[in-house]
């Protein structure tokens, strides 16, 4: 079974053989960033923003879009934003079979863990 790798930056790491990347800028990365969501919730502890994120993220991967009219973006002013993410169907096709990487450690949440679980059969929209 596929699983997640996470990618680091200590010498001599390499990413393991026909591993994908799934982290900023790629087309599979979260655009949903953890500090505009810890923006909305101040009293949420970083493990529960992780978690939020990531459940936010699985409906977009699940619907292709998000919108949220009143986004309250970590610089102060609000206004709605709009997330688009390529189909369950392009997730399958490239992602399937592969392990996925990204920055995340492995014991906390992270949207690789979505990405796997779509692209690998998991439960359709």
């Amino acid at each position: 079974m596929p699983q997640r790798i996470q990618r680091k930056r200590t010498k001599d790491w390499r990413m393991p053989e026909g591993t994908i990347y799934v982290g900023r800028p790629s087309q599979w990365g979260n655009p949903i960033n953890l500090s505009d969501v810890a923006a909305q919730y101040p009293s949420v502890d970083e493990l529960g923003i992780a978690y939020m994120v990531v459940r936010d993220f699985e409906v977009l991967a699940r619907r292709g879009q998000l919108h949220l009219p009143n986004w309250w973006f970590l610089g102060g002013e609000r206004g709605p934003v709009t997330w688009f993410y390529p189909s369950i169907d392009l997730i399958r096709a490239e992602l399937a079979g592969h392990d996925l990487a990204c920055w995340c450690p492995l014991d906390q949440p992270c949207h690789a863990d979505v990405l796997l679980e779509l692209a690998n059969g998991g439960a359709d929209r």
